[in-house]
């Protein structure tokens, strides 16, 4: 291979569409912009979502919903991911480090779900009602 032989992969390069040359083109005249009308002009065109003045969908239809920003610093642990973990000390720091919740998190809580056999002590951590029964039926505690 050589720097003056190299080309594109077939199919890559097209030319570009010479509109306004002439009848022979096919492109004369108007130049595929059709007769008239707020498309045909230079530099006429329209917002999305524009209806030529009617009022548009997205804005005939209600508002409905809310997301609480504060979503994106909650988080839940179930019962299976702590018997997984090797200590029996259990903080937010050691779920950080362990990777079962984000750097950014500010509120877990353990969820009944899994089986936990071996007792754990969970401290600045909340419980379902379910999950504090399971860990307090161990011997565990909640701090």
């Amino acid at each position: 291979m050589e720097l003056n032989t190299i080309q594109p992969a077939s199919g890559a390069k097209h030319t570009k569409r010479r509109v306004g040359r002439g009848i022979g083109s096919g492109l004369g005249k108007t130049a595929g912009r059709g007769h008239k009308g707020q498309k045909s002009r230079a530099g006429g065109y329209h917002k999305v979502g524009f209806e030529g003045g009617q009022m548009p969908l997205q804005r005939r239809l209600p508002k409905r919903g809310f997301k609480s920003a504060l979503l994106k610093y909650n988080a839940e642990v179930n019962l299976s991911q702590l018997q997984a973990l090797p200590v029996e000390e259990i903080d937010m720091a050691v779920l950080k480090q362990a990777g079962l919740v984000g750097q950014l998190i500010k509120n877990v809580k353990v969820v009944k779900s899994g089986e936990l056999t071996k007792k754990v002590n969970l401290k600045g951590i909340g419980a379902t009602a379910g999950a504090k029964a399971a860990i307090e039926a161990i011997g565990g505690t909640l701090g």
